[in-house]
């Protein structure tokens, strides 16, 4: 996403072929950022050159790309700062097209933070502009966004419509990578309505286009859907297979994060085939890449807010600069005036004139020391903020560590018991009242009370407040309850809940039932969208 970011600026830049920056621009174009960090640095210097040669367009340009930058760092409200600065530039230059992707890139921000309302309208906004440019790129891009968001709320017939709309659009303008991201995304559809045969052509589909344009990172993602897809229909060879060759790509290109991935899955894999060691050792190589995962993006975060600090330290030169510019106009021309009123009025006029420049340059010194003050407090809450997100990455951390360690614990205990009843079931009667005595230890042992209670601190650090908001939905709320609701907080599938509860599948299925009833859901709401949702 940020290759596209730089490569979107330097086409904006080569349609407006008529700036002294252009040269710097282009050997911008050549180096192509490899990461968020880099990216932003280079869109800050290309921002000052905009500003100081006093290019509107392509300052709104370079705001627009910092916005959708950040955004995809997950700092939303910074990146929604750089879109409406970017909206006011557009607008007052009468850029339709630019104003209509930033607001489809305002829309996707909305999407992202769970505001599908605020995120429907400003699509609406951006196709209406694009139909009357008769834009079908700029159309096929907002059809798409809107299936995802019908999608999002479950509403398959609309996000089917939507995803065709822009299917054919993108077919017609041959625009390949867009038409592969929109049959990954039909695929998906499909399989959330579990239809794996449809799910699988549309995916290999979207493999193929992928394929075509050389395009590694989604193709590692579609390949590992056709994993999950083979290993939800019981052909888990083959899940693993492709897996492999997704772990292959991702192993390739540096991805930690669709490495965890992939190890996850073939984790999953290995234990349906019930081969337990092969199944530890990737969810083992997982929380590895994991962790790294954390680290890495711990230290880009650092690097990232730095340079954000750095972009708004900046421009706030710039302003003032821009001020202290004004000013000093100003004063050049009342002192031409002071001359000229000198040389008619005399020394008088003069003298009343110099009082008055005196506390002219008093007020503007006055000015900068306020300036000075409101900095240092920017600062200091910038860096109180970075302090804060540092916490709760490590606050984070441990949840998930925590999570792991209950799963694997209870993985092993299931295992051992199972084990035991067989053994039980045997004819040797004098092992039972030992053995029955080991299996009472042992279902004792899966909700240990400490260790839930190292969770249950860990996940109120992480999500703050939460268990109290939802005990305003129902008071009827037992600490079971809670711990299933944390459960499903995560984002944990039902296998990893059911091992954690130490309870079966039929059985979660009914908590989570009795649960709906005790929040007073209706029957068609979501239990886990109402979760994550709070």
């Amino acid at each position: 996403m940020v290759k596209s970011v730089v490569a979107l600026l330097i086409l904006f830049i080569l349609a407006y072929n008529a700036h002294p920056q252009e040269k710097e621009l282009q050997v911008f174009s050549e180096q192509q950022s490899k990461n968020p960090v880099e990216s932003l640095v280079d869109l800050k210097i290309i921002y000052a050159k905009a500003i100081e040669s006093n290019n509107a367009v392509l300052e709104g340009e370079c705001l627009r790309q910092m916005g959708k930058v950040c955004y995809h760092q997950g700092h939303f409200s910074q990146g929604l700062d750089f879109f409406l600065k970017a909206d006011k530039i557009f607008s007052n230059n009468n850029r339709s097209l630019s104003i209509a992707a930033n607001l489809c890139d305002i829309g996707v921000l909305y999407y992202y933070i769970k505001q599908p309302d605020k995120a429907m309208k400003n699509y609406a906004l951006a196709l209406n502009i694009y139909k009357k440019q008769n834009d079908l790129k700029g159309q096929a891009t907002v059809f798409g966004h809107i299936g995802q968001l019908y999608e999002k709320r479950q509403q398959y017939d609309s996000a089917f419509y939507y995803q065709n709309l822009a299917l054919k659009v993108n077919e017609s303008t041959k625009d390949v990578n867009g038409a592969a991201k929109i049959y990954e995304n039909l695929g998906s559809i499909y399989e959330d309505l579990e239809k794996y045969d449809l799910a699988a052509q549309h995916f290999k589909k979207s493999l193929y286009l992928y394929q075509k344009s050389h395009n590694e990172s989604g193709s590692i993602e579609v390949i590992n859907n056709l994993g999950d897809i083979l290993r939800k229909t019981g052909k888990y060879r083959e899940s693993i297979t492709e897996t492999q060759h997704a772990m292959q790509l991702a192993e390739r290109l540096g991805n930690i994060y669709q490495l965890a991935s992939c190890c996850r899955d073939l984790g999953k894999a290995y234990e349906l085939m019930n081969q337990m060691d092969s199944a530890y050792h990737y969810v083992k190589l997982g929380y590895k890449y994991t962790i790294d995962l954390y680290s890495e993006d711990g230290a880009r975060q650092v690097a990232f807010l730095q340079v954000l600090y750095d972009i708004n330290k900046k421009s706030d030169e710039i302003s003032k600069l821009q001020n202290d510019r004004k000013v000093n106009r100003i004063i050049a021309f009342s002192a031409t005036i002071v001359v000229l009123l000198t040389v008619v009025l005399g020394f008088v006029m003069f003298s009343r004139q110099r009082f008055k420049l005196r506390d002219q340059q008093m007020l503007a010194k006055q000015k900068d020391i306020e300036h000075d003050l409101t900095s240092l407090a920017l600062k200091n809450l910038k860096l109180e903020e970075q302090n804060l997100k540092q916490q709760l990455e490590v606050k984070s951390r441990e949840l998930s560590t925590h999570t792991l360690n209950l799963i694997k614990n209870n993985q092993f205990l299931e295992k051992l018991r199972n084990t035991l009843q067989a053994m039980v079931k045997d004819d040797k009667r004098d092992q039972k009242k030992q053995m029955n005595q080991m299996l009472t230890e042992i279902n004792q042992s899966f909700n240990h009370e400490r260790n839930w209670k190292e969770f249950t601190l860990a996940f109120e650090q992480v999500h703050h407040q939460f268990l109290e908001q939802l005990k305003k939905f129902s008071n009827e709320l037992t600490s079971a309850d809670m711990r299933l609701i944390a459960l499903l907080k995560m984002n944990l599938d039902s296998a990893d809940i059911s091992t954690l509860l130490g309870i079966s599948t039929d059985s979660l299925r009914v908590s989570r039932y009795r649960l709906r009833k005790k929040l007073n859901l209706t029957q068609g709401d979501n239990l886990s969208a109402f979760i994550q949702a709070l």
